[in-house]
């Protein structure tokens, strides 16, 4: 699978894979406690970058994982989400982090719907 071109659009969202260069934003989102309480809660920047470089790291050992999810209209980050598996679990979940300013948008289910439709059609079958 090529990553260096894996990007998908839905009319408000560019989903593309993660990158280093995104850590102040996804620090800034999991600095945030009300934000970060149910994706394991608030962590330092060097835990935030552990947990993005696992994220990068699962795109190249898996050929899934969250996406970095940016607004069309203003080029900003807020936030991640897609497929995911971590080690054990019976199945795939699909699953987001949205940055508060922006809940209540429908960016978290307008993403995830663009998410599952790639990872049924790439990899074939549910999710």
């Amino acid at each position: 699978m090529n990553f260096d071109s894996l990007q998908l659009e839905t009319p408000r969202l560019l989903l593309r894979l993660p990158r280093a260069d995104e850590l102040d934003a996804w620090a800034g989102m999991m600095a945030d406690a009300e934000a970060a309480r149910f994706i394991g809660g608030v962590m330092p920047r060097a835990v935030t970058w552990r947990a993005l470089m696992t994220m990068i790291g699962a795109w190249h050992a898996n050929g899934f994982a969250m996406f970095s999810v940016y607004e069309k209209a203003t080029g900003r980050w807020v936030g991640r989400l897609g497929p995911w598996m971590p080690e054990g679990w019976p199945g795939t979940e699909v699953g987001w982090a949205i940055v508060r300013d922006c809940w209540g948008k429908g960016y978290a289910p307008e993403g995830a719907a663009a998410a599952t439709d790639w990872r049924s059609s790439a990899w074939g079958g549910p999710t």
